[in-house]
Protein backbone atom coordinates (compact mmCIF):
# COMPACT_ATOMS: atom_id res chain seq x y z
CA UNK A 1 0.00 0.00 0.00
CA UNK A 2 3.26 2.30 0.65
CA UNK A 3 3.92 2.00 -3.19
CA UNK A 4 0.10 3.43 -4.03
CA UNK A 5 0.15 6.18 -1.51
CA UNK A 6 1.99 8.69 -3.44
CA UNK A 7 1.01 8.08 -6.94
CA UNK A 8 -2.92 7.84 -6.05
CA UNK A 9 -2.57 11.15 -4.38
CA UNK A 10 -1.00 13.07 -7.33
CA UNK A 11 -3.41 11.38 -9.26
CA UNK A 12 -6.31 12.67 -6.92
CA UNK A 13 -4.89 15.71 -7.44
CA UNK A 14 -5.07 15.59 -11.08
CA UNK A 15 -8.66 14.80 -11.01
CA UNK A 16 -10.01 17.09 -8.54
CA UNK A 17 -8.69 20.12 -10.72
CA UNK A 18 -9.53 18.53 -14.26
CA UNK A 19 -13.47 18.50 -12.75
CA UNK A 20 -12.94 21.80 -11.02
CA UNK A 21 -12.00 23.51 -13.77
CA UNK A 22 -14.31 22.16 -16.37
CA UNK A 23 -16.67 23.53 -13.65
CA UNK A 24 -15.56 26.63 -14.10
CA UNK A 25 -15.28 26.17 -18.12
CA UNK A 26 -18.89 25.51 -18.11
CA UNK A 27 -19.44 28.61 -16.32
CA UNK A 28 -17.60 31.23 -17.98
CA UNK A 29 -17.54 29.66 -21.44
CA UNK A 30 -21.30 28.71 -21.82
CA UNK A 31 -22.14 31.35 -23.78
CA UNK A 32 -19.38 30.90 -26.58
CA UNK A 33 -17.24 33.44 -25.95
CA UNK A 34 -13.37 32.82 -26.03
CA UNK A 35 -11.13 33.88 -23.45
CA UNK A 36 -7.26 34.12 -25.38
CA UNK A 37 -4.49 33.47 -23.22
CA UNK A 38 -1.19 33.30 -25.87
CA UNK A 39 -3.01 35.24 -28.78
CA UNK A 40 -4.54 32.58 -31.31
CA UNK A 41 -1.91 29.69 -30.59
CA UNK A 42 -3.93 28.94 -27.27
CA UNK A 43 -6.92 30.41 -26.09
CA UNK A 44 -9.95 28.92 -23.59
CA UNK A 45 -12.93 28.01 -25.72
CA UNK A 46 -16.00 25.45 -24.59
CA UNK A 47 -16.22 22.05 -26.30
CA UNK A 48 -18.04 18.97 -25.94
CA UNK A 49 -16.31 15.80 -26.78
CA UNK A 50 -17.68 12.36 -27.62
CA UNK A 51 -14.79 10.79 -28.35
CA UNK A 52 -11.24 10.34 -27.58
CA UNK A 53 -8.72 12.94 -25.83
CA UNK A 54 -8.31 16.08 -27.84
CA UNK A 55 -11.20 15.53 -29.67
CA UNK A 56 -10.15 12.51 -31.29
CA UNK A 57 -12.80 10.09 -32.50
CA UNK A 58 -16.31 11.10 -32.20
CA UNK A 59 -18.14 7.97 -33.10
CA UNK A 60 -17.41 5.52 -30.68
CA UNK A 61 -17.94 6.87 -27.28
CA UNK A 62 -18.44 3.71 -25.30
CA UNK A 63 -16.14 2.19 -26.62
CA UNK A 64 -13.46 4.99 -24.99
CA UNK A 65 -15.83 4.78 -22.02
CA UNK A 66 -15.20 1.12 -22.00
CA UNK A 67 -11.85 1.49 -22.29
CA UNK A 68 -11.40 4.26 -20.02
CA UNK A 69 -12.61 1.96 -16.90
CA UNK A 70 -10.52 -1.03 -17.88
CA UNK A 71 -7.50 1.60 -18.05
CA UNK A 72 -8.39 3.58 -14.68
CA UNK A 73 -9.07 -0.36 -12.61
CA UNK A 74 -5.23 -1.86 -14.18
CA UNK A 75 -3.39 1.53 -13.69
CA UNK A 76 -2.91 0.83 -9.66
CA UNK A 77 -1.89 -2.95 -10.46
CA UNK A 78 0.60 -1.90 -12.42
CA UNK A 79 2.00 0.87 -10.03
CA UNK A 80 2.70 -1.56 -7.78
CA UNK A 81 4.99 -3.63 -10.61
CA UNK A 82 6.88 -0.76 -11.01
CA UNK A 83 10.05 1.28 -10.10
CA UNK A 84 9.95 4.62 -7.88
CA UNK A 85 9.90 7.04 -11.27
CA UNK A 86 7.37 5.02 -13.36
CA UNK A 87 5.02 4.77 -9.67
CA UNK A 88 4.65 8.39 -9.80
CA UNK A 89 3.90 8.75 -13.68
CA UNK A 90 1.32 6.29 -13.69
CA UNK A 91 -0.35 8.05 -10.65
CA UNK A 92 -0.44 11.26 -13.12
CA UNK A 93 -1.58 9.05 -15.97
CA UNK A 94 -4.76 7.13 -13.54
CA UNK A 95 -5.96 11.23 -12.52
CA UNK A 96 -5.99 12.07 -16.02
CA UNK A 97 -8.00 8.89 -17.26
CA UNK A 98 -10.29 8.76 -14.09
CA UNK A 99 -10.92 12.86 -15.08
CA UNK A 100 -12.16 11.76 -17.85
CA UNK A 101 -13.70 8.20 -16.87
CA UNK A 102 -16.14 10.49 -14.48
CA UNK A 103 -17.62 12.90 -17.67
CA UNK A 104 -18.24 9.87 -19.56
CA UNK A 105 -19.98 8.25 -17.05
CA UNK A 106 -22.10 11.40 -15.49
CA UNK A 107 -22.21 13.87 -17.59
CA UNK A 108 -25.17 14.61 -20.85
CA UNK A 109 -26.08 12.66 -22.84
CA UNK A 110 -25.71 10.26 -20.31
CA UNK A 111 -24.27 6.57 -19.37
CA UNK A 112 -21.90 5.35 -20.77
CA UNK A 113 -21.96 7.78 -23.44
CA UNK A 114 -21.29 11.43 -21.37
CA UNK A 115 -19.57 14.11 -23.29
CA UNK A 116 -16.03 15.12 -22.14
CA UNK A 117 -15.92 19.17 -21.23
CA UNK A 118 -12.65 20.19 -23.12
CA UNK A 119 -11.77 24.15 -23.31
CA UNK A 120 -8.20 24.42 -24.02
CA UNK A 121 -7.76 25.59 -27.76
CA UNK A 122 -4.55 24.61 -29.32
CA UNK A 123 -4.91 27.08 -32.20
CA UNK A 124 -8.03 25.68 -33.77
CA UNK A 125 -5.70 22.14 -34.00
CA UNK A 126 -7.39 20.34 -31.23
CA UNK A 127 -9.59 21.47 -27.78
CA UNK A 128 -8.40 19.49 -24.50
CA UNK A 129 -8.46 19.60 -20.73
CA UNK A 130 -6.17 18.55 -17.86
CA UNK A 131 -7.23 15.22 -18.03
CA UNK A 132 -5.53 15.04 -21.69
CA UNK A 133 -2.33 16.72 -20.51
CA UNK A 134 -2.04 14.52 -17.44
CA UNK A 135 -2.84 11.18 -19.97
CA UNK A 136 -0.76 12.77 -22.68
CA UNK A 137 2.49 14.11 -20.90
CA UNK A 138 2.54 11.16 -19.06
CA UNK A 139 2.62 8.52 -21.47
CA UNK A 140 5.72 10.60 -22.83
CA UNK A 141 7.55 10.79 -19.82
CA UNK A 142 6.48 6.70 -19.13
CA UNK A 143 7.84 6.19 -22.37
CA UNK A 144 10.93 7.97 -21.84
CA UNK A 145 11.75 6.41 -18.57
CA UNK A 146 11.28 3.16 -20.04
CA UNK A 147 13.76 3.19 -22.78
CA UNK A 148 16.27 5.60 -21.33
CA UNK A 149 15.91 4.50 -17.58
CA UNK A 150 16.60 1.00 -16.30
CA UNK A 151 14.30 1.21 -12.70
CA UNK A 152 14.56 -2.31 -10.61
CA UNK A 153 11.39 -2.26 -8.57
CA UNK A 154 12.40 -5.48 -6.68
CA UNK A 155 15.50 -3.81 -5.64
CA UNK A 156 14.56 -3.02 -1.65
CA UNK A 157 12.96 -6.59 -1.62
CA UNK A 158 16.64 -8.11 -2.88
CA UNK A 159 18.74 -6.12 -0.45
CA UNK A 160 16.00 -7.54 2.26
CA UNK A 161 16.63 -10.92 1.08
CA UNK A 162 20.42 -10.49 1.35
CA UNK A 163 20.96 -10.47 5.48
CA UNK A 164 18.51 -13.37 5.22
CA UNK A 165 20.76 -15.12 2.88
CA UNK A 166 23.85 -14.29 5.18
CA UNK A 167 21.74 -15.96 8.17
CA UNK A 168 21.08 -18.40 6.73
CA UNK A 169 24.74 -19.60 5.38
CA UNK A 170 25.71 -18.28 9.15
CA UNK A 171 23.70 -21.33 10.47
CA UNK A 172 24.89 -23.59 7.97
CA UNK A 173 28.37 -23.00 9.17
CA UNK A 174 27.25 -23.43 12.67
CA UNK A 175 25.36 -26.45 12.13
CA UNK A 176 28.94 -27.86 10.31
CA UNK A 177 30.63 -26.72 13.23
CA UNK A 178 28.88 -28.21 15.45
CA UNK A 179 28.37 -31.80 14.37
CA UNK A 180 30.91 -34.46 14.70
CA UNK A 181 32.79 -35.14 11.25
CA UNK A 182 32.89 -38.93 10.18
CA UNK A 183 36.12 -39.05 11.22
CA UNK A 184 35.24 -38.66 14.87
CA UNK A 185 32.66 -40.79 15.27
CA UNK A 186 33.85 -43.88 13.63
CA UNK A 187 36.66 -43.33 15.84
CA UNK A 188 34.84 -45.44 18.85
CA UNK A 189 33.58 -47.54 16.44
CA UNK A 190 36.73 -48.74 15.22
CA UNK A 191 38.01 -49.06 18.81
CA UNK A 192 35.36 -51.52 19.67
CA UNK A 193 36.05 -53.51 17.22
CA UNK A 194 39.94 -53.73 17.84
CA UNK A 195 38.75 -54.76 21.22
CA UNK A 196 36.33 -57.54 19.97
CA UNK A 197 39.10 -58.78 17.88
CA UNK A 198 41.89 -59.09 20.47
CA UNK A 199 39.29 -61.03 22.88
Amino acid sequence: MKKLALPLLLGLIVIVADQASKQWALGALADGHVIPVIGDFLSFKLAFNSGAAFSFGHSATWIFTLVSAIVSVAIPFFILRTGPAARIILGIVWGGAVGNLIDRLLRDPGFPEGHVVDFINYNGWFIGNIADIALVLGLIALFVVEIFFTETPDAEASDDDGPADDDKASDGEASDDGEPSEEATDEPADEAGDEVAAE
